[in-house]
């Protein structure tokens, strides 16, 4: 078996997720400006954000790729070139793209910078490889779709240093490469121009032609049905057969997730990939760490997608759009202050509560927390205003960018 050295490449929807990313266990990060990505409802960078995000990868040693992917209008063009010239001054690794139109404009602005062709671009056969390696493309992003037997047969077919990346982790999309137009039809706002309402996700009814006003439920259960609703996508378990399709980079979805949910799947991640690659007999052996750890962020339940040929109906949720929810996230430590530590805090939590002090290196630690003070230095009970920076006394060490969060209770049936 060929042993690629995969890049772990992770979301980020801010600069405070970007550290999270960085200090997890990313290789690169992958983010969006406020305009021309595919994700208008996540916080995405300013210009100032992005070069200091850029920045602090770089120091670091991870890579950053920014998202120009819309498929591009005519009044679209002469904002994209403007961008990409801003772009050129904050040297990011790489720009991904779905839009030919783009592709050339950023290959005559900024040809140094490396061009990913997005997924969205519908990249299902080798001939499409090909076609961008020739016009100056360094790494082609594989459409959902295809199977592990396809990549492999993908990579035998194209040049050595030409590199795939593939999702290996997140929400599935229900149209083809996510070329969808259920949101632009229903709302107006076009999922191929970073706005999707994720129509996927309601719940429909059907009305028979002759009995017009008639809604009738498609139903599943006494719940009804979600007729649209994919499972999320979870490789965990089959890193050795990706590496062995010649997969160059796998991609974590989630451009809108949390910092807990960044950290959480980056985290667990790295450990699968190192332990692979260092004994493919420690990695079997951590399975069950890895599958504990990776359902402790938000999910809707998992599925391989199509890595193993078309998903079948359990790739499917029925009976509701909701996530599974394990843990509640709190905030990142800052800066330590006469041995409290500065947050940011994210959801409600109180003196005396038990909580996690969630470590890069896979450690959770369990404490109470001691104190809370305002940034007056007035002491609270509870935490309850989303955003207020306050300082921490959790009864024990940490370090900047550990992770706070709560476990949820959970009933004898496993839910919470």
């Amino acid at each position: 078996m060929n042993k690629r050295h995969p890049e772990l490449l992770i979301p980020a929807s801010s600069l405070e997720v970007l550290k999270t990313a960085v200090v997890f266990g990313a290789d690169a990060v992958y983010i969006g400006g406020e305009a021309f990505g595919l994700r208008a409802k996540a916080k995405n960078f300013s210009r100032e954000d992005m070069k200091a995000g850029i920045d602090f990868a770089h120091d670091h040693g991870v890579r950053v790729h920014v998202t120009v992917n819309i498929l591009a209008h005519n009044d679209d063009l002469d904002g994209v070139r403007e961008y990409l010239y801003e772009l050129k001054e904050m040297r990011p690794d790489a720009l991904i793209i779905a839009d030919p139109a783009i592709f050339e404009l950023a290959k005559e602005i900024c040809p140094e910078i490396e061009r990913h062709i997005s997924t969205q671009a519908n990249n299902t056969n080798y001939g499409t490889y090909r076609f961008w390696w020739k016009l100056g493309a360094k790494r082609v992003v594989s459409a959902r779709e295809l199977s592990l037997r396809e990549l492999r047969e993908i990579r035998e077919h194209i040049p050595e240093e030409m590199e795939i990346e593939s999702f290996i982790h997140g929400a599935m999309c229900i149209s083809y490469s996510g070329r969808c137009l259920l949101s632009n039809y229903f709302t107006g706002r076009d999922a191929n121009q970073g706005a999707c309402t994720h129509p996927c996700r309601w719940k429909y009814s059907v009305v028979e032609e002759t009995r017009p006003g008639e809604y009738m439920p498609v139903y599943e259960n006494e719940r009804g049905t979600f007729i649209f609703n994919s499972k999320d996508l979870c490789m965990i378990e089959h890193i050795p057969e990706m590496i062995g399709a010649g997969i160059d980079s796998f991609k974590i979805e989630g451009r809108m997730k949390t910092a807990l949910y960044v950290a959480t799947v980056a985290r667990t991640y790295r450990k699968a990939i190192d332990d692979y690659l260092e004994d493919p007999e420690k990695y079997r052996a951590n399975m069950p760490w890895y599958l504990d750890q990776i359902s402790n962020c938000t999910y809707r339940q998992f599925t391989t997608g199509f890595y193993f040929g078309k998903p079948d109906e359990t790739s499917q949720i029925y009976d509701n759009n909701t996530y599974v929810k394990e843990y509640t996230y709190l905030g990142i430590i800052g800066e330590e202050k006469e041995g409290m530590y500065r947050i940011e805090q994210r959801n409600k939590f109180s003196v005396g509560e038990r909580i996690e002090i969630m470590k890069p290196d896979g450690r959770n630690i369990e404490t109470a927390v001691q104190r809370i003070v305002d940034e007056e230095g007035r002491e609270q009970e509870s935490a309850p205003h989303p955003k207020q920076v306050l300082y921490v006394d959790l009864g024990c060490r940490a370090c900047r960018y550990d992770i706070l969060r709560r476990a949820e209770e959970r009933d004898c049936c496993g839910t919470a």
